[in-house]
């Protein structure tokens, strides 16, 4: 019986050499660290500086006659523009005047006609 626990016990602990000394040197405790950094900077840092960019990109081209959605869900048409606000149409002879950077997005470009318009 004595014999068994000796054994269990000798594979239980881990080698001295491998992978053991490795964790267990500075370099390797820190090592973890630096993987999680790298994978959060490819998986979340990068992708939203792009995302950051592109719609800077956007909202620095608008101009006149685009469609626009706010951030708070409205739909507007841009009849002015200016350096940090534009004027939005909302309703017809309703405009209100936006901060650009609350521009969620570019719908379209120009003046599109709406499907359900009825000309004449």
């Amino acid at each position: 019986m004595i014999e068994t626990t000796a054994v269990v016990l000798a594979a239980a602990t881990p080698a001295a050499d491998g992978a053991a000394g490795f964790l267990s040197s500075p370099i390797g405790q820190i090592a973890p660290l630096v993987l999680l950094v790298v994978l959060f900077y490819f998986m979340l840092i990068r992708p939203q500086q792009r995302r950051a960019k592109e719609h800077a990109t956007r909202i620095g081209g608008i101009k006149r006659g685009d469609t626009v959605v706010l951030s708070n869900g409205m739909i507007g048409k841009i009849v002015r523009v200016e350096e940090q606000e534009a004027g939005v149409e909302i309703a017809p002879n309703v405009t209100v005047k936006v901060v650009k950077s609350m521009i969620a997005d570019v719908r379209a470009r120009g003046e599109p006609a709406a499907a359900n318009d009825t000309k004449g």
